[in-house]
């Protein structure tokens, strides 16, 4: 039988710090951003939602949510471009911050100090804005994509409470992900990583078909990716397993610039390959964190190569 939800109701499957626990406050999201009143529909249940199917909701969406909760005021991508659900990259920040508090004494470390890599940042600098507002991190993050790297520059020069504390760098080597981003002597406490997960564009497709015909989408097999996406955000050569493989090999060559290495796994059957992969190249531990938002269940895999020892020294820089 179907229940009509409360509009209050907490989303416990979300990190406890998550400010997007519960549900949609539409009128104070409108009041934040008001091109979002538009687009915002009444459900079945006589709740106010807006329709996930529609690129341009979900863009409003993003610009209401990054205005409301983390004082952006000036947000935009270039059409095509992914576009992320907020809640889903807000939670892999704070499973991260809790990884660096795991070793700090359960204390979260906070502030300029803190440097993070996220690798393929993409055009909507998503993962930065969340751990520099949250947290006040310091940020580097990279891409392939000359668009998607300027566009992120220019969000960050757009918004004051991100400006000296992004930077975005250009990967022109499309096959290598921390060469020629780490510059020597650099040092990053974190780096993290949502991979691209197809491995093609046709898997990409038939994933994009399931999303719409699960969102009620009447023509789901001709679909407008609702998050957007290019190439290089969706799918890789070898799937997510070819991406983190790649990423595990070149971690090796930075194991003493970097204390923990990260990345998102969306399907599990990849992950006792990936535990194998590690265990070969020699990391001195492993985590894994779940996360759960809406339906999907991701893990967040972290290695490092730091030995105790190094890992209290390191830590003394907090």
């Amino acid at each position: 039988m179907d229940r009509k939800p409360n509009p209050s109701e907490e989303k416990n499957t979300l990190h406890v710090r998550n400010k997007h626990r519960y549900r949609y406050d539409f009128p104070s999201l409108i009041a934040s951003h008001k091109p979002l009143r538009e687009f915002v529909v009444t459900n079945k249940y006589g709740n106010e939602t807006v329709e996930f199917s529609n690129p341009d909701a979900v863009k409003a969406l993003n610009q209401a949510l990054l205005k409301h909760f983390y004082q952006i005021e000036n947000w935009d991508i270039p059409e095509g471009y992914l576009c992320p659900p907020i809640p889903g990259r807000a939670d892999y920040i704070h499973y991260a911050a809790d990884l660096l508090a795991s070793v700090n004494n359960q204390n979260i470390p906070t502030g300029r100090k803190v440097k993070v890599l996220d690798i393929g940042v993409g055009a909507n600098c998503v993962y930065p804005i969340i751990g520099v507002n949250e947290y006040g991190w310091q940020f580097v993050g990279s891409d392939i994509d000359p668009t998607a790297v300027k566009n992120a520059n220019k969000i960050v020069n757009a918004n004051a409470v991100l400006v000296n504390k992004v930077e975005a760098r250009l990967q022109n080597n499309k096959s290598s992900i921390f060469k020629d981003i780490i510059h020597k002597q650099e040092r990053f406490d974190l780096t993290i990583c949502n991979p691209p997960f197809h491995s093609s564009a046709e898997e990409a497709m038939a994933g994009s078909q399931r999303k719409n015909r699960n969102l009620g989408n009447k023509n789901y097999d001709k679909p407008v990716l609702n998050f957007g996406g290019k190439h290089n955000e969706l799918w890789t050569n070898g799937g997510e397993v070819g991406f983190i493989t790649r990423t595990v090999d070149e971690s090796k060559l930075y194991k003493k610039q970097c204390f923990w290495f990260s990345s998102l796994i969306s399907k599990s059957e990849n992950l006792n390959g990936i535990y194998a992969m590690l265990k070969r190249a020699d990391v001195a531990e492993v985590r894994t964190a779940e996360m759960t938002t809406g339906n999907k269940i991701s893990r967040i895999v972290a290695w490092t190569f730091l030995t105790p020892a190094e890992q209290s020294e390191w830590i003394g820089n907090w």
